[in-house]
């Protein structure tokens, strides 16, 4: 005991209660696991990010085609769609469930086998969705030139076509819209390790409300100012390309929501 506790007992013990208070003990370890989860939130957020960005620079040239995403726009989405939303998880108040959980292995590390399976999903879903847009784009960019030859097998074409020399800006501008809204929705559902976004409400993060609109303002900005698209090389997308962007994005999302009904489904 902290206030009632002679020195020679306070001196010699592992725990020192300030308020004399046992209750004290149950919040501290509320708080501590609160802590813990919001750290693995941040890491599994920014590591499975990463991950897709490598996979989708690496497939891309072992593709042979044009990048879909250029210096500046990966140092964008490092730094502000990234970054904005990993800072908001750090202030989450913990799941329903965190004081119902069994104590955790000592010796577990932070990634464990479900961040590994998560990472693993992550990245195939954020990578198959963001090559689609760009390959889309680059196909529609060909039909509207009428260079692709009638019969010809489309996905093949784009792998063999030379495209030194050919503005792929539109495509370009369709990856980077559609990895940046694919990780500012899926930041929604990394709140939480194994409950529904709709379980923990959706706005229930008035942190995560800032950082998302203040990344998905600024995305705008950087594709429709035309000063700001010379300097992120980007390009007004139209309603038809919007869509595709919108429908591709939402995919990690439902992705890491059906990887949390596994885990559930796992542990019952």
């Amino acid at each position: 005991m902290g206030i009632t506790g002679t020195d020679v007992a306070k001196g010699s013990a592992d725990m020192v209660l300030t308020d004399d208070n046992y209750a004290s003990i149950v919040s501290a370890i509320e708080q501590g696991r609160i802590i813990y989860d919001n750290i693995r939130k941040f890491v599994f957020f920014l590591l499975s990010s990463n991950v897709a960005e490598i996979m989708i620079i690496f497939l891309s040239t072992l593709a042979g085609v044009p990048s879909p995403l250029t210096v500046i726009q990966l140092l964008w989405l490092n730094l502000l769609t990234d970054g904005a939303p990993a800072l908001a998880l750090a202030m989450e108040k913990g799941d329903p469930d965190i004081m119902t959980r069994p104590p955790r292995p000592t010796r577990e590390p932070i990634i464990n086998g479900t961040m590994r399976l998560g990472i693993v999903v992550q990245t195939f879903a954020q990578t198959g969705c963001v090559l689609g847009a760009f390959a889309l784009g680059l196909l529609w960019h060909l039909e509207a030139g009428a260079l692709v030859p009638a019969g010809t097998n489309p996905l093949a074409y784009l792998l063999q076509h030379d495209w030194r020399g050919v503005d792929v800006m539109t495509a370009e501008t369709m990856a980077f819209a559609t990895l940046s809204l694919c990780e500012l929705f899926r930041a929604y559902t990394v709140r939480s390790e194994r409950s529904s976004i709709f379980r923990l409400g959706v706005f229930s993060n008035k942190y995560m409300q800032y950082a998302v609109g203040l990344s998905v303002v600024l995305l705008l900005l950087v594709i429709n100012v035309p000063f700001l698209q010379n300097i992120f090389d980007t390009h007004f997308l139209t309603l038809r390309e919007w869509g595709v962007v919108l429908g591709l994005a939402v995919i990690p999302a439902a992705s890491e929501e059906l990887t949390k009904v596994y885990l559930r489904s796992r542990k019952a």
